[in-house]
């Protein structure tokens, strides 16, 4: 258990049947009376958030996530299936968990996936990936003061803005957490 004085970024607790983290904190000291903690959770199941105040002797239950390297091997109809590193067992992960991370995604890429017990949490990519362009136009200079771009379809399915002088079947670096081009590859 840890108090409510204790919450920063981050923590992960379990609270009203749920894992939830901690999005945002603050403390807030009345003139009169005890202090209060305002505190703003993501319910780590649902992605729901909730603002919660809660005084400052309250304790809330801690929890223990373990980040598990993970492989991705294929799509099986809605799920993704992905391998364990360690013990080499199959996990289907559903389309809800895995949402924004297929766009960057393709086989074999190696993903850290947060497990509470057998229960898998949300999946982190890494912050850079290399993919195949796989269609766009051809650059056409003229109407641009500095560095024009244009749109190219990655070989996942992505759309990213490239500049005009990259073409199709380049391999190019994409920032996973913006999804920006960053340089060919």
């Amino acid at each position: 258990m840890i108090s409510v004085t204790e919450l920063r970024n981050g923590t992960k607790v379990e609270m009203d049947g749920g894992l939830w983290e901690c999005l945002d904190y603050s403390h807030l000291k009345m003139g009169r009376g005890g202090a209060k903690v305002v505190t703003k959770f993501r319910n780590m199941e649902s992605g729901a958030i909730v603002d919660r105040t809660f005084n400052s002797g309250e304790k809330l239950q801690d929890i223990y996530v373990e980040g598990k390297k993970m492989q991705y091997l294929y799509k099986d109809g809605e799920d993704f299936v992905f391998m364990d590193m360690d013990t080499f067992e199959q996990v289907h992960l559903g389309p809800a968990l895995v949402s924004d991370a297929a766009k960057y995604m393709k086989e074999n890429t190696e993903v850290e996936v947060a497990m509470y017990g057998d229960k898998a949490l949300s999946i982190t990519l890494p912050n850079q990936v290399i993919l195949k362009i796989v269609q766009t136009d051809p650059g056409v200079r003229g109407d641009t003061v500095s560095g024009g771009t244009k749109p190219a379809t990655l070989e996942t399915g992505a759309v990213v803005q490239v500049p005009l002088f990259v073409e199709q079947e380049t391999s190019v670096k994409v920032d996973t957490r913006t999804g920006q081009y960053l340089s060919r590859a």
